[in-house]
Formats: C-alpha cells, structure tokens, sequence
C-alpha cells in the first residue's frame, strides 16, 4: 500500500470523477454558533458566540483558529472560506454593505437584503462595483493555519445572488424576468464581470475549488423556469466557469432544492460538482447514476432533520447507506445536505465524519 493520499488529492481526485483512497470529507458552512458548539468537544478556550457583523478583527482571528482546529481535529480534507463584503449596522437588525444593498440580520441564517441600490440600467453605470483585497480576509488566513495539503474551497455568490442582492430581494428581480429583460442582462453581464475579477483574486490567494453559492430551487422546482436560467442565467455560468477552468480552479454549483429541471444544463456548462443533493427533493442514488461521467455529486446527509433531531446511530446508518449508493466509481465529497447551521447537534457532525472515514475506504466494501 502507498501513502495516503493528502485531502487536497482526494478532493480533486473526486472532482476528477475518480475513486480517491477514501471519500473525501467536507462541510460548505459552519456557522459561528456550531463553530463554538463543535469547538468545546476540542478545548475549553472558546470565544462567546457573536454574529460577524458584531465582531472586531481579534474576535474574528479567534473563530477563525478555532474552525482550524475543529477541522484538524476531525480530519476534513477539505476547507470551505467564503467571500466577505463588509456589512456594518445602521440600526437594530440592518445592515448595510459598502455597495449601498442593507440586510436584515439574524441569529440564525444569512443576511437577507431587503433594500439595494439598483433601480435602473442608469444605477449600474453609476455602480462601483469590484472586488477588495479586504473581502479575501478568511481565505488568506485559512491558507495559512490549514496549510496546502487541504483543498481550499472558495465560496462566493454566482450572478443569479448577486443581482437579486443589488436589486434589493429576488422577488424584484423575478419580477424583472419578465418585465424588464434589459435589466436583467444589464446586472448579468456586470455581476458576471465582478465574479470573474473576484475568482481570478481568489485563485492568487490560494483557492483551489470554487463554490458558485446561490440557490436556483426550492423543494418541488426550479425558482425560475427552465427557459429563464437558459436565457439570463446559463451563458454567464458558462462564461464563469470556463474562466475558472483557465486558471486551473474546479467549480462547484451550490443550490438546495429540486434541480432536475436544469441538472443537465449545469453539466453542459462546465460543472465539476453539484452541491448538495438535499435529500427531501432529490435521491442521491438516482443522481449519481445520472450524473456518473459527467460530473461530481457532493453532499447529501441531511441537516434538516437528522443532524438537528437524530440519534449518532441513525446519522451512522445514514453515513453507511449514502457510501453504498454514492461513493463507487468514485466522483462523490460527503458532505450535510447544506451546512452545520445552529439546529445541527455537534455530537451528529462528528459522527458523520467518523462514519464518513469507517466506511469510505476504497474499493467500497459496505
């Protein structure tokens, strides 16, 4: 037997669509509350639990070492950082980021924007809209506590998110599919610029995977037709992703819900990986037959029930079962069925990953 692979390699070697010597590990999203949660079955030197808004650049260095060690301590192959706009209160739960979109804040989820500062064609040209050094913060520093030899996933909005957040809400900007298609092109082509500057700044920062966050579903179908993502949405991914491909970044798609109206076309534009599979919308074991050559499938133990309310043996089973139905042929990542939200029991995760390691050795035998 050779030596172990680093997670880097299982990684890539996943999203080369091939077997690794073991499933690769992985997690897009702990949030503060679970960082501080899974942190005390590590050590007792954890920081009060804060939402980012509120935390000075100490608070924020100490979270940050602490998600380094939980990770270490478990062994995850690979690292998930996210792209960071500045967001600072402007009274009770709003915030406000630099480029003028204000967010309501809550304990408990992401920043919802509620207002932005794209009314018009007009607004885009008057728009100051690029990448900061700044917003690569926890990318750089996670570079440097977790080394090289773990995959460094790069989460950022894909166009889709990033327009509805400068329109204020994506209610505005569905309505906008059909009432103001010259807007709507107008934000593609200039969100799509600004993903393409953001990623080129990611990659000289060490990124290696890229994650295209931005859900494009919900439960029973796609939040727009199919026809809408072909015209507004699909040229640009492809755009994105073949940028990335150039610079040597794989490319991963994160949505919840019900892709099977448009699974095909994230495979035609370039896709390496699908994120996360939810198990309420989609059978894992159907879609990756579907997929199986084409692209990877990554994710797919649920956080909506089992790692909030299960036992650590239900969550063992689940482990075991979605290994036998995902992981042979290789092109599979383990990984929640979103993230490691506040609900998430911590004793849950950690046996998801002790599961992940018991069973996915290759060739799978479970």
């Amino acid at each position: 037997m050779g030596e172990p692979m680093t997670g880097k390699e299982r990684i890539l070697k996943a999203l080369n669509l091939q077997e690794p010597d073991m499933v690769p590990v992985f997690e897009m999203g702990i949030n503060e509350a679970s960082i501080v949660n899974l942190g005390r079955h590590f050590t007792d030197d954890v920081p009060p639990i804060k939402h980012i808004t509120d935390m000075g650049i100490e608070e924020q260095l100490r979270y940050m070492d602490l998600l380094s060690l939980i990770l270490k301590e478990l062994g995850n192959d690979g690292v998930s950082t996210v792209f960071i706009i500045r967001k600072d209160r402007v009274g009770g739960d709003l915030a406000k980021d630099k480029y003028g979109t204000i967010y309501h804040l809550s304990e408990v989820g992401e920043p919802v924007p509620v207002e932005g500062p794209v009314q018009s064609v007009a607004d885009l040209a008057r728009l100051a809209f690029e990448p900061d050094p700044a917003d690569y913060a926890m990318l750089q520093y996670l570079v440097h506590t977790m080394g090289r030899d773990v995959a460094h996933f790069f989460a950022i909005p894909d166009l889709f998110r990033l327009s509805w957040q400068l329109r204020g809400g994506m209610d505005r900007l569905l309505l906008d599919y059909m009432r103001n298609r010259e807007l709507v092109l107008a934000l593609a082509r200039v969100t799509t610029d600004f993903c393409k500057a953001a990623l080129g700044m990611a990659r000289d920062y060490g990124a290696d995977v890229i994650i295209l966050e931005g859900d494009l579903a919900f439960n029973t179908s796609t939040l727009m037709s199919p026809d809408q993502y072909r015209r507004f949405i699909k040229p640009y991914h492809a755009e994105i992703i073949s940028y990335c491909h150039e610079k040597g970044m794989k490319v991963v798609k994160h949505s919840d819900g019900n892709l099977w109206p448009i699974l095909d076309d994230l495979v035609e534009v370039g896709f390496d990986g699908i994120h996360p599979i939810q198990p309420q919308c989609m059978d894992i074991r159907e879609v990756k037959e579907h997929l199986k050559g084409r692209s990877a499938v990554v994710g797919n133990i649920d956080c909506s029930f089992l790692l909030p309310f299960g036992t650590t043996e239900e969550v063992d089973k689940s482990v075991r079962e979605t290994i036998r139905v995902a992981a042979p042929g290789g092109g599979y990542i383990i990984s929640s069925s979103n993230s490691i939200h506040p609900g998430c029991k911590p004793e849950n995760y950690i046996a998801m990953v002790k599961a992940a390691r018991k069973y996915g050795a290759y060739p799978i035998q479970v």
